[in-house]
């Protein structure tokens, strides 16, 4: 995996080196540079479910891109590579390695436009949208009641995590359960934890558009006047609700899958994904 070495344009070495503790600050910095809001709380979530490559020249982090272990299915995310740096096909090395991690599991992404044509070359396919919704959020009260989720219902969430999207990502639902709050109510989960400039909305697990409604309802009430996103299967159509909560449309990505396995047969569906990186 190491193996890679290019140069960049004033003629230093270009290498690949396992992400540690040490690339975090530059990787922080490439996440700002295109626009995206993680925190070191953020980034460090994100670490604790997973590992990755750092692209390294002159002592700085160039590039990243990280797999998620969630058992039978890898998660890849946070692929950056500098401005400066693109053209010298890293992005293509940085997916290489990651894929390699991950080995022969099913692989799951959500791709920007610009990411698009390589991740298809990788062998990776279209299978929905994702749309983002974020705004200050407005207390609106939900059609059905919705309480705090205690420690049986997070741990039925995370029973029904699994059965909904075929993750096992228990360390990683318990750990947002003890950042923020989980939610519960007639027929269906989610979770609002700290992120970015505020706050985020997510996962979503629901057996109906009403519950799930109820459960962004109770979100959006807990956080008002504050900010909040949620990252949503276009296919659920819940954009409309999301509008009258205060979260506007603003962005999103496709949703894409390699090494496609067997789909979970459940009641739930995800309404939210816990995050674009993490699904």
């Amino acid at each position: 995996m190491m193996d890679y070495q290019t140069e960049d344009q004033t003629g230093r070495a270009i290498t690949l080196e396992p992400f540690a503790d040490a690339h975090l600050a530059g990787a922080m910095r490439l996440s700002a540079e295109v626009g995206w809001p993680h925190r070191e709380e953020d980034w460090r979530m994100v670490l604790s479910v997973s590992r990755g490559v750092a692209a390294v020249a002159g002592g700085n982090v160039v590039g990243t891109a990280l797999c998620s272990d969630f058992g039978p299915v890898a998660a890849i995310n946070m692929i950056i590579v500098d401005e400066n740096m693109r053209g010298r096909r890293l992005g293509r090395r940085l997916m290489e390695a990651v894929l390699e991690i991950a080995g022969d599991r099913e692989c799951r992404l959500v791709g920007t436009e610009m990411g698009l044509p390589l991740y298809r070359k990788l062998g990776f396919e279209a299978t929905g949208q994702i749309v983002q919704h974020q705004g200050i959020a407005v207390s609106t009260a939900p059609e059905q009641p919705v309480a705090t989720a205690g420690k049986d219902h997070v741990s039925q969430l995370v029973n029904l995590d699994r059965a909904a999207t075929g993750l096992s990502r228990s360390r990683l639902l318990e750990a947002i359960a003890a950042a923020g709050e989980a939610l519960q109510t007639d027929g269906g989960v989610a979770m609002v934890r700290p992120f970015g400039r505020g706050r985020v909305l997510g996962p979503i697990l629901a057996k109906s558009d009403s519950a799930a409604r109820a459960l962004m309802s109770e979100a959006a009430r807990r956080s008002a006047g504050s900010f909040l996103r949620v990252d949503m299967p276009e296919s659920h159509a819940l954009g409309e609700h999301a509008e009258t909560l205060g979260l506007v449309h603003a962005g999103g990505g496709t949703a894409m899958t390699r090494k496609a396995g067997a789909r979970p047969s459940t009641e739930y569906s995800t309404y939210a994904l816990v995050s674009q990186a993490l699904g």
